[in-house]
């Protein structure tokens, strides 16, 4: 399998990589649903409602209490996928990358074009006036992250019943539809909208690598049950 996709990578000339949480567990980030992720590890409520819009606005000390213990990883490094995926681009074969991730490891890696669509923790804004805030000042505390105007400062993220961005979601649909290669790794292809962008691919080569099926898989041009890390790391010779 790796002769084969060495081989359409080197035929191919618009590549997108589309990638999740899978993309980033070998730098040590759990992912959400495999064991050992956050779904399995949660208690109490569950992920989605403690990531919600509506517990954030209601619960929000307990909201930043799961925030800092699960979601910021920020000692994190990029692994063998995005410096893969950083050479690719280098090589002027990819032209985006479109990620659920939320920490920056592609750019970390040398990638210049990402899509982020559920934002950065790395981003912070105060929600009254919008100053911008690093995420130390969030991670370094204990209770709720204000502005010096007194307002709330919220993680640059998209919540559960929030929006994707429309650029965001414009720049990466544009992308994919434009690809003659669609990489799509690390992720189950279980959130919409997101997950939906793939529909919106008409190149030659859909490639899946992921290590649990996806509905997507009968209609991939190859399918990898292997490591993304390993995968990408093998083909793209680091």
């Amino acid at each position: 399998m790796g002769n084969e996709l060495h081989d359409i990578l080197n035929s191919s000339q618009r590549i997108v990589f589309f990638g999740g949480a899978g993309v980033s567990t070998a730098s040590g980030i759990p992912d959400y649903r495999s064991k050992g992720g956050l779904y399995d590890t949660a208690n109490q409520l569950s992920p989605e409602q403690m990531l919600s819009r509506t517990y954030f606005m209601n619960n929000t000390k307990e909201f930043y209490d799961f925030y800092r213990g699960n979601m910021l990883h920020l000692d994190a490094e990029p692994n063998g996928a995005h410096y893969a995926l950083a050479k690719l681009e280098d090589q002027d074969k990819l032209i985006a990358v479109v990620t659920q991730n939320i920490d920056e490891l592609h750019q970390k890696a040398g990638s210049k074009r990402v899509y982020e669509l559920h934002g950065s923790v790395w981003r912070n804004y105060c929600m009254d006036c919008g100053k911008p805030y690093d995420v130390r000042d969030i991670a370094e505390g204990k209770e709720i992250p204000r502005c010096e105007c007194g307002g709330i400062i919220k993680p640059d993220v998209v919540l559960y019943e929030e929006q994707l961005d429309d650029d965001v979601m414009s720049g990466a649909l544009s992308a994919i539809a434009s690809a003659d290669t669609l990489i799509v790794g690390g992720t189950s292809l279980a959130v919409y909208p997101a997950a939906g962008l793939v529909r919106y691919f008409g190149g030659g080569n859909l490639i899946l690598i992921n290590q649990s099926p996806t509905d997507y898989d009968r209609l991939a041009t190859l399918v990898i049950r292997e490591s993304i890390d390993a995968v990408l790391s093998e083909v793209v010779g680091l």
